[in-house]
């Protein structure tokens, strides 16, 4: 395996950029350090406090975004951040050309049972028409992205990030603290007949998607049958879509009208949807490519497919 960096410069070229890529590489290794004490290092349990979607703070998510908010705000390169466990944008360095979003623990239901979690991120040019703290920072398309990625905190730590050319693959060596590239080009497998869905909401949504998920789960021959796994986090759940192919499925349901959709559209859909279609796939709400929405809202939900080309057509006709 060689050395991750030299790899990743050849895809950005801009000094800011790779600055800011290995600050975010660095503060993750951290994190990961973290996530392996496990009950040993006080990380596992929940907080008192809920974050701004009500969602009861677990205390690994709270010294991860802590971690990462310190991080992010004393980089140079860095004019604001939005985090899933923060109300609105949070100003940096003024003038500076980035902005980054991120989800500092995806999955932390899983912490206190030893599953899977990760860190998702995203970074955008800053804008020079709003003001630094305005949430209008991010209200971009996700096309804007210039780079996106995980980091998987599995049974070894795993990084999965672009800038939209090509996707790679590193793994954290803990002795010398830092990644080493392990795959590279990463490339979704084609027409794997696998998907990702929570289906215990099956009859919360729509009767077409019901009808669809329904037929993938019919009595078929061997070679015509469906594989389900559900790992109850995004980031595991689209690695191992990127990594053995098929699709993740998260549409849209009835159980809450005024929260219908679940996944955030800045933090969890565009840097997934960026990495997915960089590796060959796709991404879909139930009304567009994902890559083609415009944020409105800092904290915005969106229904989600990613993955194989022809699985995640079949899923967007069958939810809009």
């Amino acid at each position: 395996m060689s050395k991750f960096l030299s790899t990743l410069q050849q895809d950005i070229s801009e000094p800011h950029l790779a600055s800011l890529v290995c600050a975010i590489l660095d503060i993750t290794a951290v994190i990961a350090e973290r996530v392996s004490h496990g009950a040993l290092g006080d990380t596992l349990g929940a907080t008192t406090q809920e974050n701004v979607q009500g969602e009861v703070q677990k205390n690994l998510d709270v010294i991860a975004n802590d971690l990462l908010v310190s991080t992010l705000l004393s980089h140079s390169a860095v004019r604001a951040i939005a985090s899933e466990e923060e109300q609105h944008t949070v100003a940096g360095t003024a003038g500076a050309p980035y902005i980054v979003a991120f989800d500092p623990l995806d999955g932390s239901n899983n912490i206190d049972i030893n599953a899977q979690i990760g860190t998702i991120f995203t970074i955008l040019k800053a804008r020079d028409d709003v003001p630094d703290a305005s949430d209008e920072q991010f209200f971009q398309t996700g096309s804007q992205q210039v780079c996106a990625g995980y980091v998987l905190y599995g049974p070894y730590t795993t990084l999965v990030i672009t800038t939209g050319k090509r996707v790679h693959e590193a793994t954290l060596d803990r002795s010398a603290e830092e990644f080493i590239l392990s795959k590279s080009p990463v490339v979704l497998p084609a027409g794997v007949r696998d998907f990702s869905a929570n289906m215990a909401n099956l009859f919360y949504w729509a009767p077409k998607m019901q009808q669809y998920m329904t037929s993938l789960i019919q009595p078929a021959p061997a070679s015509e049958r469906f594989n389900m796994r559900w790992q109850g986090a995004m980031v595991g759940d689209v690695h191992r879509i990127l990594t053995r192919g098929g699709a993740f499925i998260y549409p849209s349901d009835s159980k809450d009208p005024a929260q219908p959709a679940k996944l955030r559209l800045l933090y969890e859909a565009f840097p997934m949807a960026m990495l997915v279609e960089a590796a060959g796939g796709c991404g879909y709400s139930e009304t567009q490519p994902l890559l083609e929405m415009t944020l409105t809202s800092l904290h915005q939900r969106t229904p989600v497919f990613l993955g194989d080309k022809k699985l995640v057509e079949d899923c967007f006709k069958a939810a809009s």
